[in-house]
């Protein structure tokens, strides 16, 4: 059985990583998609705004889904509908076709969020340690690996889908056989089903609220730094536009270094330690941006954050786990809708104050926004779903333990 777990832990990771590698090749081409779709700056934010959109649906949809199927088979379905869809964005040429094409990945990536999401957290029960840093620490490899290809794609003039094909071509069929290997948690029998729906605590949203919000927040602070890093280092700092670059990079780093380490700190020190340390660095980051005198104090802070942000949305997931183990799936599929929320929010927030104040004042918001994680950490404690008396249960345990996910 330990076995299975761990091939099942591996082939979960390659999952995390084509994904993150699927979605920087998209995120990281608007501009070529822009102009090979002759897209307005006025029509391009709608456009894009609809894929977190539609992914929320898609989260909706793999709550009811998993009712009927398990997780893995629901992922091991969307991950190659997302591959195919990426290449039709590269490949189409008309509005509709990219409409069709971004409306498709739209709802399989909530599907495939939601359900990576939820065997992660299966997994992480089975095992018994903290292990779902290492999931997000896959896909953060993955965006880096991604957003390089990208760059090489837009440095030799490549056609989108000459750029996309290969990854696709490689990703699609490696990801789907190793589909055949993911672990549930394990499903309700006939028999069992009764005795499990009669124990089964429900997904309360008063329960669930506060990781709501500080999965919304996380992905504020995320979108703020994705999207506003290189035009604030060059615009409020003075940096030339090679060096604003630079700050993303180390902040994908720095997110795949403290994900990496971060399962070691939960073993060690716990959830809620973890969370809140990583809150008060990411706090401390937003500080030291706002403040910089110089483009070097600048991307210090994006260090920072970086190393603060990349534990709060793992966590989260894991945190509504134990918050109801025997209906993780429908937790983790709703909990997952809040991060397009933040993903939608964050960026024209940031716009709006930077606009109608400064840029430097509006790095404060998503810090305070960051900071309300605080109020929220004993959401964290493992509580009476610990795994044993300390912070971690010292073995695997069989898989098929608890309800529908667990």
């Amino acid at each position: 059985m330990t076995d299975v777990l761990r091939r099942g832990r591996a082939l979960l990771a390659f999952s995390f990583f084509a994904q993150g590698a699927t979605f920087a090749l998209l995120v990281t081409r608007i501009p070529a998609i822009q102009r090979q779709y002759g897209l307005s700056d006025t029509l391009l934010p709608v456009v894009l705004a609809a894929v977190p959109i539609l992914a929320g649906v898609g989260s909706v949809g793999a709550e009811q889904l998993v009712r009927r199927i398990r997780p893995s088979r629901l992922l091991r379905w969307s991950q190659p509908v997302v591959l195919l869809a990426l290449l039709g964005v590269g490949a189409g040429g008309r509005m509709a076709e990219l409409a069709l094409a971004l409306g498709v990945f739209g709802l399989a990536v909530g599907a495939l969020d939601a359900s990576m999401n939820m065997l992660g957290v299966s997994l992480q029960r089975s095992y018994g340690r903290s292990i779902m840093l290492g999931f997000h620490a896959a896909y953060s490899l993955g965006g880096i690996v991604g957003a390089s290809l990208a760059w090489a794609g837009a440095h030799w003039h490549l056609a989108l889908w000459v750029s996309y094909l290969p990854v696709v071509a490689v990703l699609l069929p490696a990801t789907f056989v190793g589909s055949r290997w993911y672990v549930d948690g394990g499903m309700p029998t006939a028999d069992t089903q009764d005795a499990q729906a009669a124990t089964a605590r429900p997904v309360a949203f008063r329960l669930l609220l506060p990781l709501c919000l500080v999965m919304t927040f996380a992905y504020i602070g995320d979108s703020t730094v994705s999207n506003w890093s290189a035009k604030y280092l060059q615009d409020t700092l003075g940096s030339s536009e090679q060096l604003a670059t630079v700050p993303y990079n180390i902040y994908m780093v720095t997110t795949l270094l403290g994900r990496s380490l971060g399962d070691l700190g939960v073993r060690r020190f716990g959830a809620a330690a973890v969370v809140r340390l990583g809150t008060l660095v990411a706090a401390a980051g937003f500080a030291v941006v706002a403040g910089a005198p110089a483009a070097w104090a600048g991307m210090l802070g994006f260090t920072l954050l970086g190393l603060g942000l990349c534990v709060l949305v793992p966590q989260t997931f894991a945190a509504a786990g134990r918050l109801f183990p025997e209906a993780s799936d429908a937790a983790v599929a709703r909990l997952n809708i809040f991060n397009y929320v933040g993903f939608l929010v964050g960026s024209p927030l940031v716009g709006a104050l930077g606009d109608a104040w400064s840029y430097r004042g509006a790095m404060l918001v998503p810090m305070a926004l960051v900071l309300v994680t605080l109020v929220h950490v004993r959401s964290f404690a493992p509580g009476a779903e610990r795994y044993r008396d300390d912070h971690e249960r010292s073995r695997a345990t069989d898989v098929g333990r608890g309800g529908n996910g667990i």
